[in-house]
């Protein structure tokens, strides 16, 4: 295997490890424990971080390795909570909030606050139907979301 092919192979099992720990523990998981699960340097698992993140495959927070979005989960609290079983997660909005029941194949409560300080709006998931009230609206179409991220 050359090193280009080594690169790859390794580049995406550090984003398969990524998603892997999220999907188990409803957190990001630091540069350290992806090294540690790849048998990689620490330092290795960074640069993987940050060539993911150039690929859009995940998104860093700013002048870190931490990981702020690996869609679509949240790497630290949002207004957007989702409940597996005792497992609590975090989305970037609420288009992610229904994507994480949908990518783990696994019913779910939704949990959103409300951005004017109003009730928390709840929908359930349960057999890929969901149920509850609400309107999601997004500001900008899709191909302009990587215009910014964070904000869209």
């Amino acid at each position: 295997m050359d090193h280009s092919d080594q690169h790859d192979t390794l580049l995406w099992a550090t984003r398969a490890a990524i998603y892997a720990y999220f999907a188990t523990t409803g957190r990001r998981p630091t540069a350290a424990q992806i090294a540690t699960t790849l048998g990689i340097t620490p330092a290795a698992a960074v640069a993987y971080y940050h060539d993911l993140h150039a690929r859009h495959a995940i998104l860093l927070a700013e002048q870190h390795a931490d990981i702020r979005m690996a869609n679509p989960f949240a790497g630290s609290m949002t207004g957007f909570r989702v409940r597996v079983g005792p497992t609590e997660y975090w989305a970037n909005c609420a288009w992610d909030a229904l994507g994480i029941p949908a990518a783990l194949h696994c019913d779910a409560l939704i949990e959103i606050d409300d951005p004017v300080g109003g009730p928390i709006h709840r929908l359930t998931v349960t057999a890929g139907q969901v149920t509850g009230t609400g309107i999601v609206h997004f500001l900008l179409p899709f191909r302009r979301w990587y215009d910014d991220l964070v904000d869209t």
